[in-house]
């Protein structure tokens, strides 16, 4: 099975694209989709969708797995981010594409056992799972973060689905 995984954003989507082996899981691709935070909204989503029907096109997941939105304080960013999750949704959708979501404490709790772990945490446990294939990439502008955040919702996936745990 391969598992598109993607933690959402306006100027820094996080893509993660995960085989599940027999016995264990294989990283095949993870990067960012980045847009100009000082774009027009309309003419990011567009770019949005547009890397995310490549990326899709080129790995064709057998299924994607997105994060649930969750925010506390900022509601501008929070529909902002919420835009763009509903964008990479529709993407998915036309796609045929197969979406299931995970909320942010959720694949906290099944990557390391803590629903409330930091990402210095996530990115230690992702490291030990997957191995030195998930650090960043010579002379690619990377931010680990948001793709280890998406190779987590994949994980997430895998794990809930597979009785490899």
């Amino acid at each position: 099975m391969l598992i598109l995984g993607i933690d959402p954003g306006t100027a820094t989507t996080g893509f993660g694209v995960l085989r599940i082996n027999k016995k264990d899981f294989e990283v095949v691709d993870f990067g960012l989709i980045e847009t100009d935070k000082n774009g027009e909204p309309g003419k990011r989503l567009i770019e949005i969708h547009k890397r995310l029907t490549v990326i899709i096109r080129e790995h064709s997941p057998d299924v994607i797995a997105i994060e649930r939105l969750f925010f506390a304080s900022n509601a501008k960013t929070a529909m902002r981010v919420g835009q763009a999750h509903g964008v990479m949704i529709f993407t998915a959708a036309k796609e045929k594409k197969q979406v299931f979501e995970y909320a942010p404490a959720s694949i906290k709790k099944i990557i390391t056992g803590n629903g409330r772990a930091d990402k210095k945490t996530m990115q230690k446990k992702l490291r030990k799972v997957f191995g030195a294939k998930v650090r960043s990439r010579p002379k690619q502008k990377t931010h680990f973060d948001n793709a280890a955040d998406a190779l987590a919702v994949a994980l997430t996936h895998a794990l809930k689905v597979t009785k490899l745990k």
